[in-house]
């Protein structure tokens, strides 16, 4: 049975602030792969794009993916996390990935800080661009999809745990 469960979604669609009322929930430990890459560099998400660029950060980013290697946990990635297909076959290896689908004018209004928030977004890209290229990779990857846009945390969180149990059952995983 798959004992971790991988959150993934657009920036701003709750996977940290989620992922740790979970991991407490299910009495499971938390891992947040940002905060990984931070505490690896050194600098912030901002820094490293600002810094070295996105092909650097991207490096950086698939490397602590790939290299993740838990079990028991709730695994909060980055909004980029689908753009490397061995980094996600390793995360659903030994996890069940719930994707936090958010709708993109509620994204939009929840990334008032892009400047700051260590967003991958190409000059010229907007946060729309960005939501229609990755949805269908995260749609693609997750094997229980939650429609958290309207929901508070606590409705997404008893949301997650009813569909990863449903899921176990019907899976056998």
């Amino acid at each position: 049975m798959k004992s971790n469960i991988v959150l993934i979604g657009m920036a701003a669609s709750g996977k940290s602030t989620t992922g740790v009322v979970l991991a407490k929930t299910l009495g499971k430990n938390f891992v947040d792969t940002d905060l990984y890459i931070q505490q690896k560099t050194g600098k912030t998400l901002q820094a490293i794009l600002n810094e070295d660029g996105i092909d650097t950060f991207k490096a950086i980013e698939e490397e602590i993916l790939s290299g993740v290697d838990v079990s028991e946990s709730v695994i909060s990635t980055g909004g980029s996390a689908v753009y490397y297909p061995e980094s996600m076959k390793n995360l659903g290896q030994d996890g069940i990935i719930v994707y936090l689908n958010v709708p993109l004018e509620e994204i939009e209004k929840r990334l008032s800080n892009i400047k700051t928030r260590g967003v991958i977004l190409r000059k010229g890209e907007t946060i729309a661009d960005l939501y229609h290229f990755r949805a269908p990779m995260y749609e693609k990857y997750a094997d229980i999809v939650i429609e958290a846009g309207d929901s508070t945390l606590e409705e997404t969180v008893e949301m997650i745990c009813c569909a990863v149990d449903e899921y176990r059952k019907t899976e056998g995983r």
